[in-house]
């Protein structure tokens, strides 16, 4: 019989051999898996030398240069201003798109306090009107002027007493009807009172609230402290405007607010006001020529040896001069304040004393000052008594019942 070969078993031995003796050449894919998944499932203690062995054959700058990329991302990343979840305080009514249910909301205070800024014994208190909070706020300048004009700073000197309610709703209805931006600054004495809070809260008029801490036994003239401490808010936060001292006794127009936009530097015009006796209305103010002052009008006597003849409601200046001294080319950087120490009626004329060398740094309002602008009139009665907050108690007594 023939024999048969086999070779397969021949061949068998052959490969049998070259795989003892011989490495192979290559690894395929599922080779590679293999040894990775039997890499990555070795216990920690035999994971170790084979990380050890394959970091080895990394050159040692390449992973110094990985070690100082991360590192410098990692700094950059705690650099980074990331916003606190907490300043955002989201909540459900914040995605609700009706303005009415937010504003009306019970979660939110009633005032609606922009900032609280601190400054030594004083305390600032920057509050949305209500009905108003749409309109912008900044620490620096409240209101952003606009083409329309220049921001106007209008500073009353407050109090409480029986008619306080009155002036200040009558000054605020007037603030009102004047075109932004406008800012109105009330400042009060020694602590902010809540009849005045709730009165400014009402009104729809931009206002800041400030309080003068100035020992109350040792002033002469209260109103001069009160519109200091506007002065030197107005320093300090460098608000850039025209500043007017408006008294909330006294009665302006409307007219008087358009041309004080126009001022440059300092501005003034006549004033009128009852005599002391008050039988009489009298004038006080700049004579001018166009809008050059060349003299002055005034029938108080006691007063002709002041420099300027001027009601503290019958000028106003560029709020600039408060704190640029370099731009008006003032011989000093000295704060300009009103004094206490002179005497009744010389308020006004060392003030202005210390913004304007003479009459030509002066702008005379409206031409020829022609025009009554403001009324001074001291129409209150002293020591009358009312209702704290003008609210009663206790229902009235009935005089005339009904049957």
């Amino acid at each position: 019989m023939a024999s048969i070969r086999r070779p397969l078993p021949v061949a068998n031995s052959i490969n049998d051999r070259s795989v003892h003796h011989h490495s192979l050449p290559f690894h395929n894919a599922a080779d590679r898996h293999l040894s990775h998944s039997s890499s990555s499932s070795l216990p920690p203690s035999q994971s170790f030398p084979y990380l050890c062995r394959f970091f080895s054959h990394i050159p040692w700058k390449r992973r110094l240069f990985r070690l100082l990329l991360f590192f410098f991302l990692g700094f950059l990343f705690a650099l980074y201003p990331f916003a606190e979840l907490d300043d955002f305080g989201l909540r459900a009514d914040h995605f609700n798109f009706d303005s009415s249910s937010i504003f009306n909301s019970n979660n939110l205070p009633r005032r609606d306090l922009a900032a609280i800024l601190r400054s030594g014994g004083r305390e600032t208190e920057i509050l949305r009107p209500d009905g108003d909070h749409d309109r912008p706020y900044s620490m620096g300048e409240p209101v952003d002027p606009t083409p329309d004009g220049k921001l106007l700073i209008i500073v009353t000197p407050t109090y409480n007493r029986a008619s306080q309610s009155y002036y200040l709703n009558r000054l605020a209805q007037t603030l009102r009807l004047v075109p932004s931006p406008l800012l109105w600054i009330v400042v009060e004495m020694n602590a902010a009172s809540v009849e005045t809070v709730e009165i400014l809260m009402g009104t729809g008029v931009m206002y800041r609230h400030l309080v003068c801490k100035k020992n109350s036994t040792n002033i002469k003239d209260r109103g001069v402290h009160q519109r200091n401490t506007a002065l030197e808010h107005i320093e300090r936060h460098r608000l850039d405007g025209i500043v007017y001292f408006a008294d909330d006794d006294n009665i302006y127009s409307l007219e008087l607010f358009e041309k004080l936009r126009a001022i440059r530097r300092f501005g003034v015009w006549p004033v009128a006001m009852l005599s002391q006796n008050k039988n009489k209305a009298i004038l006080e103010g700049p004579v001018c020529n166009g809008s050059q002052v060349i003299g002055w009008h005034t029938n108080e006597k006691s007063k002709r040896l002041r420099r300027f003849h001027v009601d503290m409601s019958g000028f106003a200046f560029n709020s600039t001069i408060l704190w640029d001294p370099r731009r008006w080319h003032r011989p000093n950087s000295d704060a300009i304040r009103q004094l206490d120490t002179v005497k009744e009626g010389f308020q006004e004329t060392t003030f202005i004393e210390q913004i304007v060398e003479d009459e030509s740094q002066m702008e005379g309002l409206p031409n020829d000052c022609s025009r009554i602008m403001n009324w001074h009139l001291h129409l209150e009665a002293s020591n009358v008594v009312y209702p704290k907050g003008w609210q009663a108690s206790r229902n009235l007594d009935a005089a005339i019942r009904l049957m």
